[in-house]
C-alpha cells in the first residue's frame, strides 16, 4: 500500500524528495525482514535506514522497533525530532523517573509506539527481556536497530562489554530482523561485529568514508594553545566547534583560556558534575557559536548540525577515534575543519598508554598498529584524505581540500641528520649503559654544555656537536618522525628514554634514505585563509539581501520555538531547511510541501507561522 512504501514515509513523514545513495537499498533489505550490517559516515543518512522501515513495519503490524543506542544525547536528540515530525516515539534511560519509566512501558505493551530507543544495560535485564518476550509472542517486535554497533568489537575504537550481550536478541527472538550500523570500523572490527551478533549472513552495505566537506589539517605542536586561538580567530570566529583534550586538567586551562581571549567556550569531563555537564551540553545544542573543550567523553550521539570545526589538542588513540571524532563536524553538508596539533610528546604518551595497559599481548599489538596507522597519516606529506580513507579500504584520488594538497610541503633529504640522531641514542647507551631522552640526544647533537653534558661526559662522544647548525625544533621534527617511522622507541617504563629498533639499521647503514617534511619556520600569519581564500562558509551563501532578512526572521521564529518546546533548534528546522524557505518565499502551503525537510507533520504544525513569518519581511 502507498502508506507503507518507503519512500512515501520519506516524503510525507521527513519531507525529503530521494533516497541518497545505498539507504534505498538498506531500507527496502530490512523492511522485507532481512537483516543488514551497515556502515555509514556520520551525517550519511544511517538513522533513517531503520526509522523508515520501523514506520514502514509498524504500519504493515509488525509493531514496535526497540533501538539499542549507549547514547543518552542520541536518544533524547532523535525522539524530539521524531515527534516533531508526528511519530510516536521513546526512549528508556536513567534520565526517567520510576513513573515516567512505567508509563513508556505500558506504552509500549499497548502498541502505542512506532520506537523505543533503549540502552543495551537496559535491554539485557530478565524484566526488559520480558517485555520484549510478550511483545514477541503478539508478532509486535518489528526491528531491532543496534547503533553504534563498534562497541560490541574489542578491536573498535570505544568497546564497551555490555554489547556483547546483545547475541541474545537472535537467540531469543530469531524471527525479528535486525539492522547494526556504524560510522567507524576497519575491516578487522567488521567481521568482529558480524560474529560477534551473529550477523554472518546479514546483508552488508559499506558506504563511501568521504566526508568531502571536511577539510583536514594537522600542524606541527609548538605552541598549541597560541596555535588554537589563532585557528579559531582567523578561521571561525563565532562558529560552533569542539576542542578535543587529553586530561580534565587541559580542558579546563583550555576553556578558561579561550573565554579569557573572547570565545564562548565550556568545559566538558568526567570531573564535572552531571548537572554541570547537562547544562552545558544543553548550551552547546542550543545556543549558535559556542565551542565545547572536552576529553573524549563528550561527542558521541551528539546531532548538532552546524559544528563548523573539530580540533584536536592531542593525538587520538587511532584513526577510528579520529575519524568519529572530526566526523561531528558539518554533518549539515557544509564545508568545515578539522584541524590537529600533533608533536613527540603525543607519540609518546599515546605509546605509553598502549604498554602500560593490562590487556593481552595481542591486543597491544593491534593497537600499536592502528597507532602507527595515525601516525602515518600525521605525517604524511601526499593527501591526508586519501590516507584517511584507504585505511578503511577505499580508493580515493588527492582530494584538493586537505592541507597537504592546498599547501604541498616542503620535503628534504633528511637521511644524514637522522643517522646522526640515531647514531647519538646509540652511542650514549654504549658509553653509559642507560638510555636517554630526546631532549639531552638533542643536547649532546648540538654541542650543548648542560649539567647532565658534563656529568655523563657526553662531550667525548663523536656524534658530539654534529648537528650544532641545527634547531632544537629541526632535531625534535626529525626525531618525532623517526618514532613515528618506527626507528625510534620510547622506553615509557624508563623514563621515556630512546632505543633503537631493528628499523633503525638500514638508515645507518645507509641503505636507506629519508624525505621527510619540512619544518616551517613561521606559522601563517593572521588573517591569511588556510585554504582556498575563501570565506567562512554559510547555509545562505546564495541569498540576496531579502533573503538574507527572511532567514533571519525565520531563525528567530525557530529559536522562538525551540525554546518553547524545550529542544535544540536544528530538532525544528535545520539551517538548510530555512535557507530553502528563505530562497523560495512560498505564498501558500502547497508551495511550502515542496521544500526538503518539511514533511506532513511539520508542514501542519508549522506551516502557517511559516506563512505569517515570511510575510512579515515583504
Amino acid at each position: 500500500m502507498p502508506g507503507h512504501s518507503p519512500i512515501t514515509i520519506l516524503q510525507q513523514v521527513f519531507g525529503y524528495p530521494a533516497f541518497r545513495g545505498q539507504q534505498q537499498a538498506i531500507i527496502d533489505t530490512v523492511v522485507g525482514g532481512g537483516d543488514a550490517l551497515v556502515l555509514m559516515p556520520t551525517g550519511g543518512g544511517k538513522s533513517l535506514c531503520y526509522q523508515v522501515p520501523a514506520i514502514a513495519r509498524q504500519r504493515l503490524g509488525h509493531g514496535c522497533t526497540i533501538v539499542v543506542s549507549p547514547l543518552v544525547a542520541l536518544m533524547h536528540d532523535q525522539v524530539g525530532a521524531l515527534h516533531e515530525a508526528g511519530v510516536a516515539a521513546a526512549f528508556l534511560n536513567s534520565t526517567l523517573s520510576a513513573g515516567e519509566a512505567q508509563q513508556v512501558e505500558q506504552d509500549l505493551l499497548g502498541g502505542r509506539l512506532t520506537l523505543l530507543y533503549v540502552a543495551p544495560e537496559r535491554l539485557v535485564t530478565p524484566r526488559f527481556l520480558g517485555l520484549l518476550q510478550r511483545l514477541y509472542e503478539r508478532g509486535q517486535l518489528a526491528l531491532f536497530a543496534i547503533d553504534e554497533a563498534h562497541c560490541v568489537s574489542q578491536w573498535g575504537h570505544d568497546f564497551r562489554p555490555e554489547y556483547r550481550q546483545l547475541a541474545i536478541l537472535h537467540e531469543q527472538f530469531p524471527q525479528v530482523p535486525r539492522i547494526a550500523l556504524t560510522a567507524t570500523a576497519d575491516a578487522i572490527t567488521r567481521e568482529d561485529i558480524a560474529e560477534r551478533l551473529q550477523l554472518e549472513n546479514a546483508a552488508r552495505f559499506v558506504s563511501s568514508f568521504d566526508r568531502p566537506n571536511i577539510r583536514y589539517t594537522i600542524v606541527e605542536k609548538r605552541d598549541p594553545l597560541a596555535q588554537l586561538k589563532r585557528f579559531i580567530e582567523n578561521e571561525h570566529e563565532g562558529d560552533a566547534g569542539v576542542v578535543y583534550c587529553q586530561s580534565r586538567r587541559r580542558v579546563e586551562e583550555v576553556a578558561e583560556a579561550l573565554v579569557r581571549d573572547g570565545v564562548d567556550a565550556m568545559p566538558y569531563h568526567a570531573g564535572l558534575d552531571a548537572a554541570t555537564r547537562q547544562a552545558n551540553q544543553d548550551r552547546f545544542l542550543r545556543e549558535e557559536g559556542v565551542v565545547m573543550v572536552a576529553t573524549i567523553a563528550f561527542g558521541m550521539g551528539i546531532d548538532k548540525p552546524d559544528v563548523r570545526f573539530v580540533a584536536h589538542l592531542d593525538l587520538p588513540r587511532n584513526i577510528e577515534s579520529y575519524y568519529q571524532e572530526t566526523g561531528r563536524a558539518g554533518r549539515d553538508g557544509l564545508p568545515s575543519q578539522a584541524w590537529m596539533a600533533y608533536g613527540l610528546q603525543d607519540v609518546v604518551n599515546q605509546r605509553r598508554m598502549i604498554d602500560e595497559s593490562p590487556a593481552e599481548d595481542a591486543f597491544k599489538r593491534v593497537q600499536t598498529g592502528k597507532l602507527d596507522a595515525l601516525l602515518a597519516l600525521a605525517e604524511a606529506t601526499d593527501c591526508r584524505r586519501v590516507r584517511l580513507l584507504g585505511y578503511f579500504g577505499e580508493e580515493s584520488r588527492p582530494c584538493g581540500n586537505c592541507d597537504n594538497c592546498l599547501h604541498p610541503p616542503e620535503v628534504w633529504d633528511a637521511t644524514d641528520l637522522a643517522r646522526k640522531l640515531l647514531s647519538t641514542v646509540y652511542r650514549l647507551h654504549e658509553k653509559t649503559g642507560i638510555g636517554f631522552g630526546a631532549g639531552h640526544v638533542m643536547d649532546v647533537l648540538r654541542g650543548k654544555d648542560t649539567d647532565k653534558v658534563r656529568q655523563f661526559g657526553h662531550q667525548a662522544i663523536s656524534t658530539w656537536g654534529l648537528a650544532a647548525e641545527s634547531s632544537e625544533t629541526e632535531l625534535r621534527s626529525v626525531l618525532r618522525q623517526l618514532v613515528a617511522l618506527g626507528a625510534l622507541q620510547v622506553d615509557s617504563a624508563h623514563f621515556n628514554t630512546l632505543r633503537l629498533t631493528a628499523a633503525a639499521r638500514p638508515i645507518l647503514r645507509g641503505e636507506q634514505t629519508l624525505q621527510l617534511r619540512h619544518v616551517l619556520a613561521t606559522p601563517r600569519k593572521r588573517g591569511q585563509r588556510d585554504g582556498s581564500g575563501r570565506s567562512r562558509p554559510s547555509a545562505t551563501a546564495h541569498l540576496d539581501g531579502a533573503g538574507q532578512e527572511r532567514f533571519d526572521a525565520l531563525k528567530a521564529w525557530r529559536s522562538e520555538v525551540a525554546r518553547t518546546n524545550g529542544v535544540p533548534a536544528y530538532v525544528i528546522f535545520h539551517d538548510s531547511v530555512l535557507a530553502a524557505i528563505a530562497a523560495e518565499a512560498p505564498t501558500t502551503l502547497t508551495a511550502l510541501r515542496g521544500t526538503s525537510g518539511v514533511g506532513e507533520a511539520k508542514l501542519a504544525r508549522y506551516g502557517e507561522e511559516l506563512l505569517r513569518v515570511l510575510e512579515t519581511t515583504e
